[in-house]
């Protein structure tokens, strides 16, 4: 079964748990130092923020699939789109390793498909193996930056 997925950037990790635990009416899954998780049941949602350094505000979407077999599908959807698609396979990003698929939808928000394999215990790397935190202007992990024009290849510079 898929699980829609929406990751916002926050600029006040304490206080967006405080506000967003109220309003699901239940504490997150995963709390860490830069990022928290809440999965909910009702409506089915991986809802994450991250105080990364990204503009605040929504960061990108997404479809969170329980299968290879489900992960496959959902690459063949964003193939149809007619869009760039950039796959990372065993990537690390958002405190678990992944195998997704991302795309820039024609408004300019970044998509991701993906199957999570296993938790991690760091928020992730930069695909150009960067130890400081995403610059402000980079979205979040693998996440192609925002805006991106459509004719153009899929490239993201982070992770998750």
């Amino acid at each position: 079964m898929k699980r829609f997925h929406i990751h916002v950037a926050v600029t006040d990790l304490t206080a967006s748990i405080r506000f967003y635990s109220a309003l699901f009416a239940t504490e997150p899954t995963v709390v860490k130092d830069d990022y928290a998780k809440w999965m909910l049941d009702d409506p089915r949602v991986n809802f994450a923020i991250s105080q990364r350094g990204a503009a605040p505000g929504l960061d990108h979407l997404g479809v969170q699939v329980e299968t290879e077999a489900e992960l496959a599908e959902m690459h063949g959807r964003l193939e149809n789109a007619a869009l760039p698609v950039d796959a990372q396979i065993g990537t690390a990003c958002c405190y678990a390793e992944s195998n997704k698929y991302w795309t820039v939808d024609p408004q300019g928000l970044a998509w991701e498909s993906y199957h999570t394999l296993n938790n991690i215990p760091v928020f992730g790397e930069s695909r150009n193996a960067q130890a400081s935190p995403p610059a402000p202007e980079v979205a979040a992990c693998g996440a192609p930056s925002s805006g991106k024009p459509v004719d153009m290849p899929v490239r993201s510079s982070s992770c998750c």
